[in-house]
């Protein structure tokens, strides 16, 4: 299973392999506090469309079908993660505040429904 979570909250039990998929690191956010076991910074969106986006709601359709454009050469990091998830669960962990509206949102999606 894949699932997504702010990488500000607490840390379930049942959170599996914990996956930070940003392109920067969190804000304010040690390491350990973060209890990451991968930083794939490279599947992130690009600089420009991450700068684009800016999570904006109204965007979000158009970010995705970007996104996921960008995604498709992204073979080996996808492939990653649904490795993982064959073996746990998979937690992918975002720093925005926009908890709806962000890259690891359209990530699970993408996984979902190409998997």
């Amino acid at each position: 299973m894949i699932k997504i979570e702010r990488v500000y909250d607490e840390s379930g039990k049942k959170a599996g392999c914990r996956v930070l998929v940003d392109r920067l690191w969190p804000r304010g956010v040690t390491r350990e506090k973060a209890k990451i076991d991968l930083w794939l910074k490279e599947i992130a969106p690009s600089d420009k469309l991450r700068k684009w986006f800016a999570h904006d709601p109204v965007k979000y359709d158009e970010f995705k079908r970007r996104y996921f454009k960008e995604l498709k050469e992204k073979k080996q990091l996808l492939s990653e993660i649904k490795k993982l998830a064959k073996k746990n669960d998979v937690t992918l962990l975002y720093g925005s505040k926009e908890e709806k509206y962000n890259n690891a949102a359209a990530l699970e999606e993408y996984l979902n429904v190409f998997r």
